[in-house]
């Protein structure tokens, strides 16, 4: 098996992907990007009422819609331009508000002007020579603008959450419905009442429930992760792809093969002239024929650009092509014939309908792994940025790190999509529930793409404007046919997004003025280093790890605890937790170090980095890599040249490869760790953003001791001094302190204030706790309560 693929190679892996492995993800994404594009043939006609098709041209006019929107939109915006607008290899439109944070400056992720000065020194340095555009500075300059960018990414992120329960719904419903109408076909009895008795009874009794069955089935597969799913739908999708081309190619030549000829433009006009109300509101279902084209910005991530891209000009784009001609040409010819001409399986010849059926089905289900994948993609993205409440993230790769499964988001999908198919059963009033999603979605991009064409790409105002007026155009048109059906379906996509927006700006609200407060209230470090010894605070042996926002000063939690219980450890380490707006920072870069106040008073600094795609290692790992980390810096920090300078002092970044031996050498013993939690089967990985990153390989929890290096001349007798007495420190054991905040509200304060602080309490008390989620032993955890009074 390929060795594991780490940070520091992911994007090098990504520049030197072969073609070998391209044509493996490739086959890949057909099972988990492309289903849903794949399946939208099920529905984008079968959706449109039947007293719309007038005449044949009816069907040409369609078709022309469906061929121009696919060309436009599918093929152009998202394969040739969006998917060039990656952030190291993840997309989404938290990618591109990264994109911009980093580069535009706009963003509002809690951060003081200490933080930034330590956090963003290369950013400094880089960008040192280069002439700031007036594009940049004025959006840079105006709050206002920084705020509308993170609500237009949350907008975005809560669309592609109601698509994810959406999607399933209307899938395997129309798949099912194709079931009961191909049972309803068969000749039962002589007597017409009882012949329609039981066609009403499957129309009743067979869709709804087979949905609900295949849907269950559905999510609780993505347990498996998307390199096995793919592998596993990606033969099913093929064989789907393979089918309706080949049908699509029979009706073509077999109906009406000048049915090509309606690419032209000039049926599009010709059903712009003579349009009303009801026609208009067909366009609804034509928007559905794109329906998936932003997951393929969104699962980047979890594939690569050139995969994706093969995959869908060299195949997915021409087979829907065929699809929909070949549907379109046997429409025209039966628009005024029988009930159900509009439907997929109606175009199929009759001999080959029960496998329609057959394969429709597990298609459909497929179908659906696109959204449920990149709502994954994209919740991942917000918990590293603090816009989303702490949940279980499981990775389900070592190779791809953008391959995630989060159980607790899944079983909710499960439970709103199934309320979707039992409470509408209706696939038409779904549609206007997904082509809503889908199209806000997509001006969510074009929005924020053409920022970044601008802010980040450089172009000219010019350019950007011309990519956010063409796109934009085509998409404002399909919102103004998605609003007359507003009242039929398409509400209930606002109420999962109001409440899914309500989440997430809640979470980042009360993150943000959490950390003011801490920031506000924090003490200076003279008051514990030269302050605290006149009040009678005495050192105890062992280290004490203080976990804090903060990265200068000392959090207020510590300082009442000090005021409280007049002690701390010999040697104290001051852990801070930073996300950075990229998917993954080195381990070489990953961690700065320092000191608070001077050497005599042992006290350090360390500041970890890391990107919303980044793994940190469960405790124990972790606690070894802190203190390897104070030990590298405390045998560098005298001959250091690159240290930073930050307001308590030097700032180092440790992490490369010394040249002749480790400052401490750590020596593992295969022995549990007593109060330790979650030692069974499973290896429990932390992340900072506190959710719990599970890797499915069973080991056992190692004791990691440190030693000296055995002579080193080059050491001298101060750092083995010090070196040793951090070794000892560590031998005495450690404690850990978290600080436990309780948010209120003043009682003047207005009303959408104390609605989202009390919103943030609610899903701070419900969701996963610090101690659990950084798999903290509780044996050894110390925690602090406090008030804050926002």
């Amino acid at each position: 098996m390929d060795p594991p693929l780490s940070p520091t190679t992911y994007s090098d892996g990504l520049k030197k992907e072969t073609w070998r492995h391209s044509l493996i993800l490739s086959f890949q994404t057909l099972g988990v990007v492309y289903g849903r594009l794949s399946t939208a043939p099920l529905y984008v006609f079968g959706t449109i009422q039947t007293t719309d098709f007038k005449s044949n041209e009816t069907a040409y006019e369609y078709f022309s819609f469906i061929f121009w929107t696919l060309t436009v939109v599918s093929l152009l915006k998202y394969a040739f331009i969006v998917l060039r607008a990656d952030d190291n290899g993840e997309g989404g439109v938290f990618a591109l508000y990264s994109l911009l944070c980093r580069h535009a400056k706009v963003g509002l992720l809690p951060n003081d002007r200490s933080t930034k000065e330590v956090m963003q020194h290369e950013e400094v340095s880089t960008l040192r020579g280069k002439v700031e555009s007036r594009a940049r500075k004025a959006i840079r300059n105006h709050r206002s603008s920084h705020y509308l960018m993170l609500f237009t990414a949350l907008f975005g992120a809560c669309m592609i959450i109601g698509d994810a329960v959406i999607t399933p719904s209307i899938s395997v419903l129309s798949a099912s419905s194709g079931l009961q109408r191909s049972l309803s076909n068969i000749k039962y009895t002589s007597s017409t009442d009882a012949e329609q008795t039981i066609s009403d009874d499957l129309k009743k009794y067979v869709p709804v429930p087979s949905a609900c069955v295949i849907t269950v089935g559905l999510f609780i597969l993505q347990y498996y992760g998307t390199h096995k799913i793919g592998f596993m739908f990606a033969p099913i999708v093929t064989i789907w792809l393979l089918f309706i081309s080949g049908v699509g190619v029979y009706n073509v030549l077999h109906w009406d093969p000048k049915i090509f000829s309606a690419i032209s433009p000039a049926y599009m006009y010709r059903f712009v002239r003579k349009i009303n109300k009801a026609s208009w509101k067909s366009l609804n279902s034509i928007l559905l024929c794109i329906a998936g084209s932003e997951t393929m910005f969104t699962d980047l991530g979890h594939f690569s650009k050139r995969s994706i891209k093969i995959t869908f000009v060299c195949l997915i784009y021409p087979v829907l092509v065929l699809c929909y001609a070949g549907q379109a040409a046997f429409i025209s010819k039966h628009w005024n014939g029988t009930e159900n001409f509009n439907h997929l399986s109606e175009s199929v010849p009759k001999h080959l309908r029960h496998v329609f059926i057959l394969v429709s089905l597990l298609a459909s289900a497929v179908g659906s792994q696109a959204t449920i994948t990149a709502s994954f993609s994209i919740i991942n993205q917000c918990l590293a940025l603090g816009c989303f409440p702490r949940v279980k993230v499981i990775h389900t790769s070592d190779k791809r790190l953008g391959q995630v499964y989060i159980p607790d988001v899944n079983w909710l999908l499960m439970a709103l999509s199934l309320s979707v198919t039992i409470g509408f059963h209706d696939v038409t009033r779904i549609a206007n529930a997904a082509g809503m999603a889908i199209v806000f979605g997509m001006i969510v991009t074009t929005c924020m793409m053409s920022l970044v064409i601008a802010l980040y790409w450089e172009k000219s105002l010019f350019v950007s404007g011309c990519f956010l007026m063409f796109f934009g155009f085509v998409e404002a048109v399909y919102v103004s046919a998605c609003m007359l059906s507003f009242h039929k379906g398409a509400w209930y996509l606002f109420v999962i997004s109001a409440v899914s927006f309500t989440i997430m700006l809640a979470w980042h609200y009360g993150t943000m003025k959490k950390y003011e407060f801490d920031f506000q209230n924090k003490v200076s470090t003279e008051w514990l280093t030269d302050y605290s010894p006149g009040l009678g605070v005495s050192r105890v042996p062992g280290i004490g790890l203080i976990y804090t926002d903060m990265v200068t000063g000392i959090p207020a939690f510590f300082s009442h605890f000090i005021t409280n219980l007049p002690a701390f450890h010999q040697v104290l380490i001051f852990v801070s937790f930073k996300p950075q707006p990229v998917p993954c920072v080195p381990p070489r870069e990953r961690y700065l170090v320092g000191r608070v106040g001077t050497k005599d008073y042992r006290i350090y600094r360390c500041i970890v980095r890391y990107g919303y795609c980044d793994q940190i290692r469960d405790t124990d790992d972790f606690e070894e890599q802190i203190i390897s980390s104070i030990g590298e810096f405390i045998s560098l920090e005298e001959s250091d040249c690159e240290s930073l300078a930050s307001p308590e002092g030097r700032m180092m970044i440790v992490g490369k490869p010394l040249l002749d031996t480790n400052a401490l050498i750590p020596i593992h013993d295969t022995t549990s760790v007593a109060g330790s939690t979650n030692i069974a089967n499973n290896e429990t990985l932390a992340s900072p953003s506190g959710d719990l990153i599970e890797r499915k390989t069973p080991v056992r929890r190692k004791k990691v001791r440190f030693l000296m290096p055995e002579g080193s001349p080059r050491m001298r007798v101060s750092v083995r001094e010090e070196l040793q007495e951090l070794i000892d420190a560590r031998e005495s054991g450690t404690a850990y302190f978290l600080g436990q905040s309780h948010l209120t509200v003043r009682n003047d304060s207005n009303f959408l204030k104390k609605f989202l602080i009390m919103a943030y309490v609610f899903l701070d008390k419900n969701c996963r706790e610090h101690p659990v989620a950084l798999n903290i032993p509780h044996a050894a955890l110390v925690e602090v309560g406090m008030v804050y009074i926002i």
